[in-house]
């Protein structure tokens, strides 16, 4: 059983939801990211994407100087760090994402868990699972 610990990416760049839409877009240039987690303190509360700037931000007529709590996404499907990575991968399917928060008990942030993470280090048998939760994470969902 791999941990998500062991795989995880740990230095993560996160944000306040008062910080504005404008610097949000500028970290995610800077450090070459779509997402960035939404933190009060550690705690997550929320996460923007790059899509999130463009549809729910730039769409609808935000000058960049509104804060990311206007266009993050709250309820935010989150994993901790020691869960099997088997297990969080197939919510990854089942919740469309392909990408997650990692928390400590404490539910403070300590680093994300990719698609791209499973892909380059985890074990052979764990990455040929990876097909299949992208076609999962792929398909259309009618509401």
């Amino acid at each position: 059983m791999t941990q998500v610990r062991e795989v995880m990416s740990r230095e993560v760049v996160h944000i306040a939801p008062d910080t504005t839409i404008r610097h949000a877009a500028e970290l995610m240039r800077d450090h070459d990211i779509g997402a960035l987690p939404v933190c009060d303190g550690e705690q997550i509360v929320g996460m923007v994407t790059d899509r999130d700037l463009a549809m729910r931000g730039l769409a609808q007529g935000c000058t960049g100087e509104e804060t990311v709590s206007h266009v993050a996404t709250s309820g935010v499907q989150w994993c901790y760090e020691d869960e099997d990575v088997n297990v969080v991968q197939r919510r990854m399917a089942e919740a469309q994402v392909r990408r997650l928060p990692v928390v400590n008990h404490e539910r403070e942030l300590v680093g994300t868990l990719s698609l791209g993470d499973i892909a380059t280090r985890c074990d052979d048998a764990q990455r040929e699972r990876i097909a299949n939760t992208l076609e999962d994470i792929s398909q259309r969902r009618v509401p």
